[in-house]
């Protein structure tokens, strides 16, 4: 992708003050409808847009997380790949996509999701399968499917939000591809851990990789819609159409999980089929 051409200069977003007001609005609603504990505040978010089947499911502590293993990867191995490409690699506002033969690579990665999930799910329904599921393997291709994510919403974002996207790649090489493997490896180790004091920690960024990766794509969404991008020059000025992505995400969560309520009658997870 090509710098875009400069924008003439103007207001970087419509409406600041109703937009932080109504992030404000949908955080409140949010943090005084959902049932009381952190935690379970972290399950809300989780339960829109994972099953949380408890067999699929890591427990620290005696609890469920947030997400099923296969999401938990996906969505912290997403955040993961977001810090790796901006604080690691130090590409923070890099616009390109990976070269080909890096993007092969990571087409295997979802492959290899893909194939996982669907032998998991014929386990869970009794079909033919060619091996028993493991929730470390759904894990690991959770983690490298987030991994996937990443390398292909951030270059995408820094061309729709920045006035100046810096012309490079987030993952040049395989050396930069090999950086951020370590450090997902280093994140499903954590997880793989089940360490009592990691409960807290882990479930809580399960619910920050969710918000984050819901946000970013809604911000890019929202500024498209409203025909602002390429307008922001600073974070500061970013803050209002990454409030407005997060309020949207707020609002996404919380219909999917009235609508899910209202379907299965369970805030625990989907029963799984008979």
């Amino acid at each position: 992708m090509s710098p875009p051409p400069d924008k003439p200069r103007g207001p970087a977003f419509p409406m600041p003050w109703l937009i932080v007001v109504l992030a404000v609005t949908a955080l409140l609603a949010f943090l005084v409808v959902t049932p009381d504990g952190l935690l379970t505040k972290a399950d809300m978010i989780g339960y829109a847009v994972c099953h949380r089947l408890e067999g699929h499911s890591f427990t620290i502590a005696g609890r469920q997380l947030p997400l099923c293993a296969r999401c938990t990867g996906t969505f912290i191995g997403a955040l993961t790949g977001f810090f790796g490409q901006a604080v690691v690699l130090r590409r923070r506002r890099a616009a390109e996509f990976p070269p080909l033969y890096i993007i092969i690579i990571l087409a295997g990665f979802i492959l290899f999701w893909a194939a996982d999930g669907l032998n998991s799910y014929l386990t869970l329904i009794n079909g033919p399968h060619l091996y028993e599921p493991e929730n470390w393997l759904r894990l690991i291709t959770g983690a490298l499917n987030g991994l996937t994510m990443s390398a292909l919403v951030y270059p995408v974002f820094n061309f729709t939000l920045w006035r100046c996207p810096a012309p490079e790649r987030a993952i040049r090489n395989l050396r930069d591809l090999g950086v951020l493997l370590v450090l997902e490896a280093g994140i499903v180790g954590l997880v793989l851990t089940r360490w009592p004091c990691l409960l807290y920690p882990l479930a809580l960024v399960s619910a920050l990789a969710v918000l984050t990766l819901l946000t970013s794509v809604n911000s890019m969404l929202v500024v498209m819609i409203v025909r602002r991008e390429n307008v922001v020059d600073t974070w500061s000025q970013a803050i209002v159409p990454l409030l407005a992505g997060f309020t949207v995400s707020l609002v996404q969560i919380g219909v999917i999980d009235v609508v899910r309520y209202a379907l299965t009658g369970t805030l625990s997870g989907i029963p799984p089929p008979q």
